[in-house]
């Protein structure tokens, strides 16, 4: 089975694919370039170097949100072209669930954490021994009360994401936890991961945790939030009730 999988819900772009059980491929860049600049011209080397008909691939794995809005928008239009071009569905990954797999093993609570801006953080909670298993469905929350939440759990977290470095001082004062930090090779998206997913979900009937098959039609970025342009729209017309719509306000 061939999983081409695609990343683009962050300043991260990245391709990858998974045949059987090998990482036949990856190519991945955390570097301030668009994504419509990056993402096809890395599928075309990557199927040269391979020698790889895109023809022969089952499907297109892709990271269907949370994240950068524009982000997630081009990625969705690449996969959708390819999957229509070449015939082939698409698996829906939720992006923190493939972000969260880059740690499969962790005997530690694992918690990813996407900056959402606005005191915000995507994140969610997962195990990952033996098998993965969601403790909290990725979502957008105060840090603040994210960092209650593991408090009160008792538990030694690893976190990793963009928001790590963004609120890694607020986290040093307030958890009362044994915690750690991802490193480099492990802490920010990678296709390979939301090729990893979708190849599980193929196996298990188009199906594996957050992760679904989905027509090239239907599929449909998972935003959690309006964009940033309809809040402040919102705010300026509604100030005391725009601001208490976010997930996690307080």
């Amino acid at each position: 089975m061939r999983i081409l999988g695609i990343e683009s819900s962050s300043l991260v772009a990245s391709v990858a694919l998974v045949t059987d059980e090998i990482l036949t491929a990856e190519y991945t860049v955390d570097f301030k370039k668009t994504h419509s600049q990056t993402l096809l011209p890395m599928i075309d080397e990557v199927a040269q170097m391979l020698e790889l008909d895109l023809n022969t691939i089952d499907a297109i794995a892709v990271a269907g949100g949370p994240g950068s809005f524009t982000g997630l928008r081009i990625g969705a239009a690449t996969a959708k072209g390819l999957g229509l071009a070449l015939e082939k569905p698409l698996i829906h990954v939720p992006t923190v669930d493939a972000l969260a797999y880059n740690l499969w093993g962790a005997r530690e609570l694992v918690c990813p954490m996407m900056d959402a801006r606005r005191r915000q953080v995507y994140t969610g909670l997962y195990r990952m021994d033996p098998e993965m298993e969601t403790e909290l469905e990725q979502t957008a929350m105060d840090a603040g009360k994210l960092a209650q939440l593991l408090n009160n759990r008792g538990e030694a977290v690893i976190f990793l994401g963009d928001g790590v470095p963004v609120y890694r001082p607020f986290l040093e004062e307030q958890l009362t936890i044994p915690h750690f930090y991802a490193p480099a090779h492990m802490n920010r998206q990678r296709a390979s991961a939301v090729a990893a997913l979708g190849k599980l979900a193929m196996e298990q009937g188009g199906r594996f945790g957050g992760a679904f098959l989905v027509s090239s039609d239907d599929f449909e970025p998972d935003y959690l939030r309006k964009p940033q342009a309809e809040r402040e729209r919102e705010a300026r017309l509604n100030p005391e009730g725009a601001a208490g719509k976010l997930p996690g306000d307080v």
